[in-house]
């Protein structure tokens, strides 16, 4: 069964953390929706521009399966400041589904207030901006929340998304043909 995952790209996105979720979750079967928060052309932070499938505002009131944020700066940030992306986050963490971010996306979710009782972690050069207590390891799972730390934890953050929603047999069907190795 396919699942619907909406990755939401702002200006200054990290460019690995978001092909490459979007890669792998496509290739397990999920209809992914890339949105731009402004346009439908966005521009990472290394001057790698994308064009997303469509625009936020045609798609903040669907349901998805699973939220995923970009980090990336100043991407995190714009997401953060967005009130979409807030009530889009929390809505979906309030039905129970399944929510991610990487690197330093994690801010949005503490913005909206779901990571206050939960382990996470984030890019190290966001803790001290955070009032709250974050592991040092490249992936943290808790309750339906899921977290990267960095852009070189992207594969194993990807196939975490990839495992909650699909099981793990997706995820070694998958890895046959990418070789990820920790």
């Amino acid at each position: 069964m396919s699942k619907r995952v909406l990755v939401p790209l702002a200006e200054g996105f990290e460019e690995i953390e978001s092909v490459t979720v979007i890669d792998i979750l496509r290739r397990a079967g999920a209809e992914v929706i890339v949105a731009g928060l402004v346009a439908k052309s966005v521009t990472g932070s290394h001057r790698i521009a994308i064009i997303t499938d469509v625009l936020l505002e045609e798609v903040k009131d669907q349901d998805f399966d699973c939220v995923v944020l970009p980090g990336g700066m100043p991407g995190a940030i714009n997401l953060k400041a967005d009130s979409r992306i807030q009530k889009i986050i929390q809505r979906h963490e309030q039905a129970g589904k399944l929510v991610a971010a990487i690197c330093a996306a994690p801010i949005v979710l503490v913005e909206a207030g779901i990571l206050k009782d939960r382990r996470f972690t984030i890019h190290p050069s966001q803790v001290n901006h955070i009032r709250l207590s974050a592991q040092d390891s490249p992936v943290e799972i808790d309750r339906g929340v899921i977290t990267g730390q960095a852009a070189g934890a992207t594969m194993k953050f990807a196939f975490a998304l990839v495992e909650k929603l699909y099981g793990l047999e997706k995820v070694r069907e998958i890895n046959r043909s990418v070789l990820f190795r920790e």
